[in-house]
């Protein structure tokens, strides 16, 4: 397709993006004409490496046989603990075991299928998207904070709000310091357990007020009774199925079932939070800051190699849990390309920048990944005045 604006080189958020665009202040804008042509020349060989090999840019088969391995990492453990006896120890093993399938649900299945990726079938991906409900989170919110604001505003402070950590956590230079943040490198493993369970408890009804009052959306604006109703429903729903359920079934003490939820939850929120910290918050991802009038010194696309970092892309393993979220580059650039498809694409992309003489932000290990994530919060830690 032809590049006409930064923003229509996502085909998964064209007249979604541009009606947030206009509501947040001040309006960021990024150049609309790049000289060197760089997303042109990569589009047009990424579009060429799908044609000659005649597939298509959605899901297949694999993603269809991880969609029932991850649900039944989540699904079958619950099933045994609500209907074997068992020892208290193995009950608190499974609940582990449902938070990395509630993870993996998360990015493999309802992430593709937000982003309009995991089928070409719209209401495949819609279904497969509200998996996010059963995940402890709500449509709505996740496709205005990640789709828009954080796929498009990507590291910019202020807007993508997946740098906003409150005051607990320090994440770029432009936020305020506070004397506490000089420990963040040892308590913030501790808060990154806490991001699916506030979902379910909190950040959910905060977003969908906010949101709501700035009249922002993914496409069109949902009907307020009709959003706050589904919010509400299904958090009712999720906290029937997860700790009523149990109460009632199991017998056990009610205090027992939250520790189970608890587990589960902070399974999954801790590895969802390391895997999206490795992508962004990296000494090697720039956090730029517009100008006064809100113009940002890069295309889009350059903006997104800049801002965005990879990590073991040789891992297959790694590869495969994640949903592709380590090649984070090739999805913040195609997020319209189901994540089945990243590691080919990876070596288009790589040698396109490389010939542009553009970043390509990646780590060869986890391991790396994780030490320069956790020697990044040290350094954001640091009195400002203090750092050289």
């Amino acid at each position: 397709f032809k590049q006409k604006t930064a923003y229509e080189i996502m085909p998964s958020l064209v007249g979604s993006e541009m009606c947030i665009r206009d509501r947040i202040k001040p309006k960021l804008k990024f150049p609309r004409k790049d000289s060197t042509n760089f997303f042109r020349i990569l589009n047009s060989r990424v579009n060429s490496y799908f044609k000659d090999n005649n597939i298509k840019r959605t899901g297949n088969w694999k993603i269809w046989l991880k969609t029932i391995i991850m649900f039944t990492l989540f699904f079958v453990p619950y099933i045994f603990i609500l209907t074997l006896s068992m020892p208290g120890w193995l009950q608190i093993l499974l609940t582990f075991v449902m938070g990395v399938g509630m993870a993996g649900v998360g990015m493999n299945v309802m992430h593709d299928g937000n982003h309009g990726s995991f089928s070409k079938k719209s209401w495949v991906n819609k279904l497969m998207g509200s998996s996010i409900y059963i995940l402890a989170g709500n449509v709505y919110n996740w496709k205005v904070q990640h789709n828009v604001l954080h796929h498009t505003y990507t590291n910019v402070h202020g807007h993508d709000e997946d740098l906003d950590a409150g005051r607990i956590l320090r994440f770029t230079k432009h936020s305020e310091w506070k004397w506490y943040h000089r420990f963040q490198h040892y308590y913030s493993i501790l808060l990154y357990g806490l991001l699916t369970i506030n979902w379910a408890i909190t950040t959910d009804f905060i977003q969908m007020k906010r949101y709501m009052k700035q009249k922002l959306a993914y496409g069109k604006l949902p009907n307020p009774f009709v959003n706050w109703s589904t919010l509400v429903i299904s958090k009712i729903i999720y906290l029937s199925l997860w700790i009523v359920l149990p109460i009632a079934v199991l017998d056990l003490a009610w205090w027992k079932i939250l520790i189970g939820f608890f587990v589960m939850h902070y399974t999954a929120g801790l590895i969802l939070s390391v895997i999206f910290q490795l992508a962004h918050v990296m000494d090697s991802a720039e956090m730029p800051l517009p100008e006064q009038d809100g113009s940002l010194k890069n295309t889009w696309a350059i903006h997104q190699l800049k801002t965005t970092v990879n990590f073991s892309p040789k891992s297959k393993i790694i590869n495969w849990f994640t949903g592709g979220l380590n090649h984070q580059v090739e999805h913040h650039i195609f997020p319209n390309i189901s994540h089945i498809h990243y590691g080919k694409i990876a070596e288009i992309v790589k040698k396109t920048a490389k010939e542009f003489n553009l970043p390509y932000n990646e780590y060869k290990t986890t391991r790396k990944a994780i030490i320069a994530h956790f020697s990044y919060l040290k350094l954001m830690g640091v009195k400002p005045s203090m750092q050289v």
